[in-house]
């Protein structure tokens, strides 16, 4: 339990800081997980990679196969 010298200096500690507009506690843990994105930035990566690596890979083989058949006619 503290004693009453530490409580009066958090007391202070926390009216100097409400008084400055500082948010005088810290967020609570369920404050920060709903802050938190709810997947992963490498997860993200991928899913990016997939759906826009996926077009970026295909188009060239395209205008290869494209061209080729151009030449054979």
């Amino acid at each position: 339990m503290p004693t009453e010298f530490e409580m009066r200096q958090r007391n202070a500690k926390f009216a100097k800081d409400a008084k400055a507009g500082k948010k005088p506690t810290h967020p609570s843990r369920q404050d920060q997980l709903a802050k938190r994105s709810p997947i992963n930035i490498y997860a993200l990566g991928v899913i990016a990679f997939v759906v826009f690596g996926g077009g970026a890979l295909s188009s060239p083989y395209e205008v290869i196969t494209t061209h080729a058949n151009v030449l054979t006619q």
